[in-house]
């Protein structure tokens, strides 16, 4: 990507200022780098140790290993249940929703914002789609197409509406999304009577909510990881992305450097409500039904999943992919459970605690990070793993 001017003018501030450091520290004369790789008295087995430190400080590689000790756990319990390809499949598709309305919440949450509504936008995006495709009549894609269309619509809708209040209105997100949650719920059920719709055309649920794109690679899956994959995109590769972290940092700054702040928060909100609206299809496309009142947990756990990925609640951090990986702990866990016979409940429970201890590590980062110290608090360091060593 292209950096402009202000970009190029940061770059050039930052190399000026590594410069006048090692200036300083060597009396006048401007050193070269120093590569770690090349010192002749360096212990060898320390330098080992300290990359692979590095690498176990990734967070997103942390979040890894946790999800692998739990598959490991439960393949350990029940091998023959929890291995084999009709459970993984059904963790898979499970998550799959998720993982649309997780790619919008993570851009939200990055802001520094929170979004408590995607859950109701879907409820309410798939019961509009519902009734428009039963308009439409037929069971073809042109009836399917319709409520697709119907479906995004009612979603961007919502989002441009959570995005005004919050980046014109200055109203906290917090509040503003509380009040869509009610306010979209209660239309839905407005409509529907507070009944289920069940009008989904036969190509679309037979297709995408049922249907394998190979073999028994399931379509609605192989649809969210195109999401998941744009969203990756979009966030980590674009100015779109760039300017998303830059709001969550240091909105002020981002003014400053000529970024329209009120307008991206909107579009940022925009496309949250677009994917809960997509989402909202994809449900109605699995269940055969709009599911009203099956969705009340549905923010929360999209919430839990994104911070358990390494975003920060506080906004300026975060990766998609980290979110992804963060929504199948709780599939996992709810899947392992049922299979070894304990209550479902103590998901809950579990998720809970990762929950408060991915705030906690994020927390303790942040405080350390503006004391000025180079200090490590990712959770493998707590436990003395992945240190650096003092060398000197």
């Amino acid at each position: 990507m292209t950096t402009g001017p202000a970009g190029q003018g940061r770059a050039t501030g930052a190399a000026t200022n590594s410069a006048a450091t090692n200036s300083t520290a060597t009396g006048g004369a401007v050193t070269e780098p120093r590569n770690h790789l090349a010192v002749p008295d360096a212990d060898a087995d320390e330098q080992t140790d300290g990359r692979f430190g590095r690498v176990l400080r990734l967070q997103a590689l942390q979040i890894v290993l946790i999800l692998a000790v739990i598959m490991i756990i439960f393949s350990v319990l029940n091998p023959d249940a929890f291995l084999s390809w009709f459970n993984i499949r059904g963790i898979v598709v499970n998550t799959s929703i998720l993982a649309v309305l997780g790619v919008g919440m993570t851009f939200v949450i990055i802001t520094g914002g929170i979004d408590l509504s995607v859950g109701s936008v879907l409820v309410l995006s798939g019961v509009l789609a519902d009734k428009a495709m039963a308009a439409a009549g037929g069971q073809g894609w042109g009836v399917a197409g319709i409520g697709v269309l119907v479906a995004c619509a009612a979603g961007l809708a919502c989002g441009l509406v959570n995005g005004v209040l919050v980046a014109k209105a200055k109203v906290p997100p917090l509040i503003v999304t509380l009040g869509t949650l009610g306010a979209a719920l209660g239309i839905a059920q407005i409509i529907t009577g507070g009944i289920d719709l069940r009008d989904a055309p036969e190509v679309l649920v037979d297709t995408v909510g049922f249907g394998n794109l190979v073999g028994q690679v399931p379509t609605l899956s192989v649809i969210a990881l195109v999401v998941v994959v744009l969203g990756i995109v979009l966030l980590h590769r674009t100015r779109f992305g760039l300017y998303t972290f830059a709001i969550g940092s240091n909105p002020e700054a981002g003014r400053r450097v000529g970024v329209k702040v009120n307008r991206h928060l909107i579009k940022v909100y925009a496309l949250a409500g677009l994917l809960a609206g997509f989402a909202g299809l994809l449900n109605l496309a699995f269940f055969q039904s709009t599911t009203i009142a099956g969705q009340s947990n549905t923010n929360l756990n999209v919430i839990a999943g994104v911070v358990i990925g390494g975003t920060s609640l506080f906004g300026g951090a975060g990766s998609v992919f980290g979110t992804v990986i963060g929504l199948f702990i709780p599939s996992t866990l709810q899947n392992g459970f049922v299979i070894l016979g304990v209550q479902p409940f103590w998901q809950q429970v579990v998720v809970g605690a990762v929950l408060i201890a991915a705030v906690y590590v994020d927390q303790a980062r942040r405080a350390a990070a503006q004391r000025g110290t180079s200090a490590r608090t990712s959770i493998l360091s707590h436990f003395g793993i992945g240190a650096r060593r003092d060398t000197t």
